[in-house]
């Protein structure tokens, strides 16, 4: 087949043989999977065992799931498709950053005793004040993703499902409150017995704008015996995409 430009002039050749020998190859494009972008949630514990204290402490770090925020900034991604001539399947991993906050009763912090223990403490400002448990992360997934073509092939549902390992690099207790008139805040930096890594189980699903995300903790939040056994869940969406 001959093909020409408006003009007349000559403007390339197909061979029909070929196209009927070899087929076109519809999914030729690389594997690209979905961790890349910044990420919104809620925070919450499942599975609370308070059995180390006494009944008057049980849970003392119960938590307001709808003001416990987590904020994902997922910076690097690398894909790698599993298949030779589709790229509906693949593995996907790259880095980032999760910041995990859990708000607590108003007049409740913690603190940590003589052995490491983590022990609920009592601080009242004023009637106002605000309290919360926060964390920083380092972030490595790695997920298998699964991608499904609708009406075209660049607009794909996804589901993958993996692991995230993590590395804590940062914890601090905050309360907000008002001292005369004026808006004050008491931030303790330091480790709390929380584990310095932890493993995570993660789902993502989407399709185009909406995009979701589920994670549970593997492993307890704390040492084991140095605080209540508790294991983060998150969940949340996707607000951009890069």
């Amino acid at each position: 087949v001959v093909l020409q430009n408006r003009a007349g002039r000559l403007s390339g050749l197909i061979d029909i043989q070929d196209l009927v020998n070899e087929g076109y190859n519809y999914w030729n494009e690389e594997f690209e999977g979905h961790w890349s972008g910044v990420e919104l949630g809620i925070n919450g514990f499942a599975n609370a065992d308070y059995s180390l204290y006494p009944e008057i402490q049980n849970d003392f770090l119960e938590n307001d799931v709808f003001r416990s925020n987590v904020l994902n900034l997922n910076i690097l991604q690398y894909s790698k498709g599993l298949q030779q001539t589709r790229n509906t399947v693949g593995l996907v991993t790259g880095i980032g950053l999760s910041l995990q906050s859990f708000r607590l009763n108003n007049s409740t912090t913690i603190t940590r005793d003589e052995n490491r223990k983590v022990i609920p403490q009592t601080l009242v400002f004023d009637s106002n004040q605000k309290s919360k448990l926060s964390s920083l992360y380092l972030e490595v997934p790695l997920m298998v993703e699964f991608q499904v073509p609708i009406k075209h092939r660049a607009n794909r549902m996804y589901f993958s499902a993996g692991v995230i390992a993590a590395k804590r690099l940062e914890t601090h207790t905050k309360i907000k409150y008002r001292k005369d008139g004026k808006r004050e805040k008491l931030k303790s930096p330091g480790d709390y017995s929380i584990n310095d890594y932890k493993v995570s189980g993660t789902v993502r699903m989407g399709y185009r704008w909406i995009n979701l995300f589920a994670t549970y903790d593997l492993a307890p939040l704390f040492e084991n015996r140095r605080g209540p056994e508790l294991y983060p869940v998150s969940a949340g969406i996707k607000l951009i995409s890069f």
